[in-house]
């Protein structure tokens, strides 16, 4: 039996575009004899000549989208632009035109999933974005192709590579946030401007492609509760440690009586969970299943090559299909289950306390007013007060707070964190 010939174009030739055309030719063989076909790439759109010509692409080079969209040679786009916009845009058309697309863009996938799949629809092609989540780590299709044994009741994950490279130097050498952005920055985990990464919205955008396939539902992007690690203080990882904790910025979501919560914030993990040996730029995702019970995954959450990895695999696993899975339940609204602000927790808390006979009798009666019970309390003789709470909802614990600062032993609420036990 013959061998099905797939032609690809490639929409951009930056770091992981360039990872995957190299993977693309230098495994074509090995592709063709494993997984029985063969997949040419055929047309690449980057206006950069020089790096086409490096990678010796110049005759593939396509003028517009317009080019790769009407040959009919063509039959799978992967797209490496990053941000919404041409990309959003050109993978409609890819779509439309009936192209199958692989992406790695979560960004776009989170905010335009809906439309992506709709073109999709009229078109016939199919939508594939393993990348998009982890890096090389295979978590999508663990989800999609793994699991249909199981009701998924929650995923914990470290989705960012440059907040764990930070948080994980914070403290193992009690170097502060700014100094460790900085070495994040120049070591190339880190942008020239950070936010994406430190103030969440990357894990945002995993999160709502995590959940929406975890649970089937549409769990929409502003939905989620996001914060981000630049308030977080050393001394404060320090005292955790001493709790038996690790700090960790977390994706997390859960599905509770037909409703899911879905959060990305720092975490205090206890130090003997798997998440909290997760080391450096390193990402994992630890999933619970009813039947399965606990998974974890582990890898390299970005890079060239392991980003790569993912989109090649997606490439085969397409060229592979005649027809292709839709994600009609991301077609339906799901935003009114999904809690976006008072979900439950156990909780950090550091006060600035006065040297004041009776301080955290008041706090722990101003607490149990407010249905938060204490757990655990560390007194430092420096007018340091650490409480650590039992499961609460968002609402009492912010109640709890406003109520304690108004005590007369206490100067300020220092540093609030959330546990994850």
């Amino acid at each position: 039996m013959s061998a099905k010939h797939v032609g690809v174009a490639l929409l951009g030739l930056g770091v992981v575009g360039g990872g995957t055309y190299e993977i693309l030719r230098d495994k074509r063989d090995m592709i063709l004899k494993n997984d029985g076909v063969d997949i040419e790439v055929r047309r690449v759109l980057d206006r950069n000549s020089d790096r086409l010509k490096q990678l010796g692409a110049e005759s593939l080079a396509a003028r517009d989208i317009d080019e790769i969209v009407n040959d009919p040679d063509v039959d799978i786009v992967a797209e490496f632009f990053g941000g919404v916009e041409p990309a959003r845009s050109f993978l409609i058309k890819a779509l439309e035109a009936g192209k199958s697309i692989v992406t790695a863009n979560k960004e776009m996938l989170a905010k335009s999933w809906r439309e992506l799949e709709a073109a999709a629809e009229r078109g016939g092609g199919g939508l594939y974005f393993e990348a998009s989540c982890v890096g090389g780590v295979p978590v999508i299709r663990t989800l999609t192709d793994s699991m249909q044994g199981n009701a998924v009741t929650s995923l914990k994950g470290i989705v960012n590579g440059t907040t764990n490279y930070i948080l994980s130097r914070m403290s193992d050498e009690g170097v502060e946030y700014g100094e460790c952005l900085k070495e994040a920055q120049r070591l190339g985990y880190a942008e020239a401007n950070p936010s994406a990464d430190v103030d969440g919205f990357d894990s945002s955008y995993k999160n709502c492609i995590l959940s929406s396939l975890a649970y089937r539902r549409r769990v929409p992007l502003d939905r989620i509760y996001r914060e981000g690690i630049s308030k977080i203080n050393v001394k404060d990882i320090a005292y955790g440690k001493e709790l038996g904790y690790t700090l960790k910025l977390l994706a997390i979501s859960k599905c509770r009586d037909g409703r899911v919560e879905a959060r990305v914030h720092p975490s205090f993990l206890p130090s003997a969970h798997p998440l909290a040996a997760v080391k450096g730029p390193f990402n994992a995702l630890y999933i619970h299943g009813d039947s399965v019970d606990d998974i974890m995954l582990y890898g390299r959450g970005a890079g060239a090559l392991p980003t790569g990895s993912a989109i090649v695999s997606d490439i085969v696993f397409a060229a592979g299909k005649d027809t292709h899975r839709r994600f009609a339940f991301e077609l339906e609204d799901g935003g009114d289950t999904v809690i976006s602000d008072d979900f439950s927790s156990a909780h950090y808390i550091r006060f600035d306390v006065k040297n004041e006979e009776g301080t955290l009798a008041k706090i722990s009666g101003a607490f149990a007013k407010c249905g938060v019970p204490v757990k655990t309390v560390l007194k430092k003789d420096d007018g340091t007060l650490i409480i650590v709470t039992h499961e609460a909802g968002e609402s009492a614990v912010v109640r709890a707070l406003a109520a304690a600062e108004q005590l007369s032993g206490v100067e300020r609420v220092a540093a609030h964190i959330r546990v994850e036990e």
